[in-house]
């Protein structure tokens, strides 16, 4: 795991001045990891935020796109106004001094709906499909939201910490003949 340490006005990295600047009022939280810098905006501003990282700042490259039930962490729960799940973008730019970047965007269950983000990225496709189908987090505007990894019948999402680790009897059931439609 990595340890995040408080960035000060006088050690933060340049990129995440700008990113201050621009956005005063979306950054929840932000710190500096080992690999870079990991930031928290709100869901609202999400899709202005990584599209200024990618075209202004240059965070050309999506390396992932997942997400984070946090439903057995309390402290993460009050930090966040009882928002579920995080979904995490890694980006990576070729350019400048700070070149791995995590943005993470609280989500509430009542409300798993995110921006889409494959008319910045090509790549997110499957990326947002997977953390759909292991999460049941909704992008808004993906072109073909569908099941990627589970069959099309499938019902639940399997990387919730609510979901039973033995499962509910899919691999009794499963027909491995069959295929998506």
């Amino acid at each position: 795991m990595n340890e995040e340490k408080e960035l000060t006005e006088e050690t933060q990295p340049l990129v995440l001045k700008r990113l201050r600047e621009k956005f005063p009022d979306a950054l929840l939280a932000d710190a500096e990891v080992s690999n870079g810098i990991s930031i928290v905006v709100n869901k609202e501003n999400s899709y202005a935020f990584l599209e200024y990282l990618k075209t202004e700042l240059a965070y050309t490259l999506l390396v992932d796109i997942t997400a984070v039930d946090n439903s057995n962490l309390e402290s993460e729960l009050l930090q966040y106004d009882y928002a579920r799940f995080m979904v995490v973008y890694q980006l990576y730019t070729f350019e400048g001094e700070t070149q791995r970047i995590r943005v993470k965007v609280p989500v509430h269950e009542k409300d798993l709906k995110v921006p889409s983000v494959t008319s910045l990225w090509k790549g997110a496709n499957w990326l947002e499909r997977e953390t759909y189908d292991m999460f049941g987090i909704d992008f808004e505007g993906h072109p073909d939201l569908c099941r990627i990894l589970m069959p099309d019948d499938f019902e639940g999402h399997p990387l919730r910490k609510d979901y039973p680790l033995r499962g509910r009897g899919e691999r009794e059931r499963f027909n491995f003949d069959k295929q998506n439609a």
